[in-house]
C-alpha cells in the first residue's frame, strides 16, 4: 500500500518533470487526494487516565514495556529538580528523557479523525514517546498492535 502511494507521487513528479503540471495535479487529486483531518480537543479526567492505566497494568500496550505511575515521576521531579527535571511545556532540553519513555498516556488505537470512538474501548496505555511517534495514524498504519492488558 505504501509503495502504491510512492508510485502515485512518482507519477505526479514525472508529469511535472515533462511540463504537465495539470496532469500531475489530476493524478494527486484522483489517486491520492488530500483529506483534511479535523482536529478535536480531548480532555480526560484524572480518574479516566488512572482507570485506563490500572486496567492496562501500567504497561505500554504496543511494546509490553513497563511504565511508571505519573505521581511517582512528579514526586521525583519535585524532590530532585536538578537530576530529574520536567518542563511544563515539555521542552526536551529541560525535561528528563524518562518522562518521554516512561510516562503513561492514553492513545486512541483508531483516531477519532479516522472513525474511532473516543471512549475506553478504543483507549490504550502507551508511552508519551510512542504516542508522539504514532501521531494521527491508526495503530496498524503505524505498524503497532495493541497487546492484551497488563
Amino acid at each position: 500500500m505504501v509503495s502504491q502511494k510512492a508510485d502515485i507521487i512518482a507519477r505526479a513528479c514525472a508529469a511535472l518533470d515533462v511540463g504537465e503540471a495539470d496532469v500531475g495535479q489530476e493524478i494527486l487529486r484522483t489517486d491520492y487526494p488530500f483529506i483534511a483531518v479535523a482536529k478535536t480537543a480531548r480532555r480526560y479526567t484524572e480518574q479516566q487516565f488512572l482507570r485506563v492505566f490500572y486496567r492496562d497494568g501500567f504497561t505500554d500496550r504496543y511494546s509490553g514495556a513497563k511504565l511508571v505511575h505519573p505521581g511517582a515521576l512528579r514526586v521525583l521531579s519535585v524532590v530532585f529538580p536538578g537530576e530529574f527535571p520536567v518542563h511544563l511545556n515539555w521542552d526536551m532540553t529541560q525535561t528528563h528523557f524518562a518522562f518521554y519513555e516512561l510516562l503513561p498516556t492514553i492513545d486512541l488505537v483508531v483516531p477519532v479523525a479516522r472513525g474511532g470512538a473516543d471512549d475506553e474501548t478504543n483507549w490504550v496505555t502507551t508511552s508519551l514517546l510512542r504516542n508522539s511517534a504514532k501521531g494521527a495514524l491508526d495503530a496498524r498504519g503505524a505498524g503497532l498492535d495493541a497487546r492484551r492488558t497488563g
